[in-house]
This record gives C-alpha cells, structure tokens and sequence, in this order.
C-alpha cells in the first residue's frame, strides 16, 4: 500500500513538473536571431507578448507573465524599460506608478529601493505578491528562454547601448526604433543590434535603406491594423527576407467577441505577418496554432524545458 501510494505521489510530481515545463527559443547569439527572423516563406508564425502578456494574476511587464505565456506557447515579449531616480531601469509601461502598481506618483521620483517595496497589480487591477523587476533581471531570466524587445520609453540610447553589450546580450534582446535615423545610432555603436522597426509605409522602408541599415537586423512593424493596403508593403519586404509583426493590443485585441478575436488572429498570419504583438498573448497563439505549417526549417529554434 506504501509502495502504491509513493509511486502515485512520484506520478503526480513528474506529471506536475511536466506540465510546468516552458516553451523556449534556442537563440544564442545575434545571427541565430537573425536566422530565426528571416522571411522565407515557411516561417513558423509566432506571439510576442505585448507588455509579457496581460493575463489575470499575472501583472504586465513581470517575469511572471513572461513565464505564464511560455508555459502555453513559445513567444518573445514586448517590454518597457524606464529610469528610476537613481538611474536604474526598470520595467514599467506608464509614466507613473498609479496603474500597475501599490504606489503612487511617478517612476522618476523613486529610488530602485524604493520601487522594490512596492508590489505589482494584475489587469484587473489585484495585488499580486510580484515585485517591479529591473531590466537587468529580465535579461538575466530572458537568456536561453526567450527574445526581449525594448520598447522606447525614457531610457537614454547610450544606456540601452551599453547594457545590452555588456551583457553580451545582441541574441535575446532587440531594440525598438521609430527611425532609420535612430537605428543607424545603434548600428554604428553595435553591428550585432537587431531592431524592431517602425517600418508602415513605403517611404519609411525607402528610409532604412538609404540609412544602409542590413534588412538582416530588422524585423518590421507595420502597424496595429491589417488592411489590403498593406500588401505591397508586405511583398517589398518579405522579397527582402524581412518578417513583419502586428499588434493587435489597441485595435484586434479590444474586440468583445472572442471568434472575432480568433479570425482576425488568423487573417493577419494568412495575409502577411509571421508576428502577432498581443495583449492576449495566450489567446492569439491557440487561434494561430492551426496556421503552423507541418514542416518548416526554423522549428530548430523552438523547444520545451
């Protein structure tokens, strides 16, 4: 009976730690993610959750979230790097702390210290136990697991510059730039940077290639809405082995009806994209997870532990 009832318990903890295990990206370093973001035309589609992920009980911009959305798909993760009064950065989408937070008042006007005593609220605005991390630990977390993507808050270039390379971290983080002009910043300090580029008119693509910016270390974001007027641009750039992302956080993601969420989920990876940037981030993989095609070479870089 003993015997019996320690093999079940032994059952139970192997069958629970299973279902714990996350979904992960193999990426070591930058051209492995320039590999994995190339358009060929066979891509596995993919999530990147905007601000982690905003899950119940799971606060936006934590390691939490980014845990919860691995455990039920792989993906990368839009995040918000901000300074604190002492000049450390940390990951906090609003200017102030009002929102998502037990404080109050602006980032700026606390010390990392201070910030660290303050627990994080979840989408419905519940205290959870989770603390505001710095970026620093979620590129620490992030090796090995997952791609980071900076968003552009109140960071200095020169500190985001530095911390990525001192970290060695060209692989598993991506740097959000609104211009050729900010990108060529970073390129000429760092060959190894990939970007997400603000890339949603033909004009702008026009612009990063007289800025001499390799389509190599660009995945483009096109926009927050799928619309037949961006077939050519979609066409342009996938001839130049570019992937393209939409986010769906202020505009799909919004919409009460969750088929229409899962249809519009579906059109956009149909018409063009390879990449959803969602709120709903668990919600938009499983509608897309029909779209993955059967064989493709990119399933190297994804994988479970």
């Amino acid at each position: 009976m003993i015997k019996k009832l320690f093999l079940a318990t032994a059952l139970l903890a192997h069958l629970s730690a299973h279902a714990q295990k996350m979904h992960v990206l193999h990426i070591r370093n930058s051209k492995e993610l320039q590999a994995f973001l190339r358009y060929t035309g066979k891509d596995i589609p993919f999530i990147s959750g905007h601000r982690g992920g905003v899950n119940k009980g799971f606060p936006e911009n934590s390691i939490a979230a980014f845990e919860n959305t691995l455990r039920h798909t792989p993906a990368t993760f839009e995040i918000d790097p901000r300074l604190t009064k002492d000049s450390a950065i940390v990951l906090m989408h609003d200017a102030t702390l009002d929102r998502t937070t037990t404080g109050t008042g602006k980032v700026s006007d606390y010390t990392l210290a201070e910030l660290k005593q303050l627990k994080l609220k979840d989408v419905e605005g519940n205290v959870t136990e989770h603390r505001i991390p710095t970026l620093q630990e979620a590129i620490t977390w992030a090796k090995g697991k997952t791609v980071l993507i900076l968003d552009k808050k109140d960071v200095p270039f020169e500190m985001t510059a530095r911390l990525i390379t001192r970290n060695k971290a060209e692989g598993h983080v991506m740097i959000t730039v609104h211009t050729a002009k900010d990108a060529r910043w970073y390129y000429d300090r760092n060959k190894d940077f990939v970007f997400e580029a603000f890339v949603k008119t033909p004009e702008a693509m026009a612009e990063y290639e007289a800025a001499g910016i390799p389509w190599s270390h660009i995945m483009a974001y096109v926009g927050p809405d799928n619309k037949p007027q961006l077939q050519p641009l979609y066409d342009a750039l996938h001839q130049r082995g570019v992937m393209c992302m939409i986010s769906t956080a202020p505009t799909y993601d919004k919409q009460p009806d969750a088929a229409a969420r899962a249809a519009a989920y579906q059109a956009i990876i149909r018409d063009g994209a390879s990449l959803i940037e969602a709120d709903r981030s668990i919600e938009a993989a499983a509608a897309i997870q029909s779209l993955i095609p059967a064989k493709s070479d990119k399933q190297r870089f994804f994988g479970r532990k």
